[in-house]
């Protein structure tokens, strides 16, 4: 196994890469306020300023207009980067919204969760921004979100559910049979699923087993979980399955946070093949080093 390391500048705070439509890697410095391009071929590195201070671009996703789309939080607007790294920031209409993850949408538009305001908000080409509250409770702190289905999926980090948005922007929740389970980060499986990390699974009153993943199945029936506790039964048209905990043979790196994960298969890090923007679609953040 073997890994390339690349060194971005001080405190860059990367966080979330995406191949764009350049063929190009981008990912967000949100320690920084800058959004960088990393050449794959030659690993040359560009950088380009946000025009805000401590805007925090946080999550990144390429557009159907060929630009790279993110969010940046702290700034609370919803930013557009040319190929060329020209920059403009779209405002958001609900103060301190919290925007975070962000994704090109069945329809054309970015989609983009607002944890801090419990809502999910799209945004079209042109910069035009509506936002979806009425479905989605209180509190709940929607956060990664996945397509499938030609709908947007999003996870719920304190609702302890998986939430469903239709185009024109009606919502459905499906709790999660675990505990307090925070799901976090969302991907679409080509068998139809959506696989979830959660960060602190509790299975019992007494017994907790964090760093599970869980997978969201359209289905009428009962699923299985994998550990092989008891059947779940289904929430409305779905159920959402938990796999078993991390074990010992498969330990996870000291101080490495998940931020995004891909469908089972061959990493970047383990394939005999190139290096390239598709076999890193999704990557994470390390708070040990500014690396990528």
């Amino acid at each position: 196994m073997a890994f390339r390391i690349h060194k971005l500048s001080e405190k860059s705070g990367p966080y979330i890469c995406i191949g764009g439509p350049d063929g190009g890697l981008w990912f967000c410095e949100s320690g920084a306020s800058k959004i960088g391009r990393l050449d794959v071929n030659n690993g040359k590195i560009d950088e380009f300023d946000l025009p805000e201070r401590e805007a925090m671009p946080i999550g990144i996703t390429p557009g159907a207009d060929g630009n790279m789309w993110f969010c940046a939080k702290k700034a609370n607007k919803i930013g557009r980067i040319s190929m060329q790294g020209e920059i403009k920031l779209f405002a958001i209409p609900t103060p301190d919204a919290g925007p975070d993850g962000t994704l090109l949408g069945p329809d054309g538009n970015v989609w983009f969760s607002q944890s801090d305001a419990d809502q999910i908000g799209r945004i079209t080409p042109q910069g035009k921004i509506t936002e979806f509250k009425d479905g989605i409770t209180p509190g709940s702190r929607p956060l990664s979100i996945a397509a499938r289905d030609g709908a947007l999926w999003f996870s719920e980090a304190a609702g302890n559910r998986i939430g469903r948005i239709t185009l024109d922007g009606h919502v459905s929740e499906f709790a999660i049979p675990s505990h307090d389970s925070q799901p976090r980060a969302m991907a679409a499986h080509p068998d139809g699923s959506i696989w979830v990390a959660s960060i602190a699974t509790v299975t019992s009153p007494n017994m907790a087993s964090p760093h599970r993943t869980h997978r969201c199945a359209a289905s009428a029936s009962p699923r299985t979980e994998i550990s092989g506790l008891p059947p779940i039964a289904p929430t409305a048209s779905a159920a959402c399955n938990r796999t078993a905990p991390l074990s010992a043979n498969t330990p996870s790196p000291p101080r490495m946070r998940a931020r995004d994960v891909s469908p089972p298969g061959p990493t970047a890090a383990s394939s005999s093949r190139p290096l390239t923007a598709d076999s890193l679609a999704r990557s994470f953040r390390t708070e040990q080093g500014n690396r990528i």
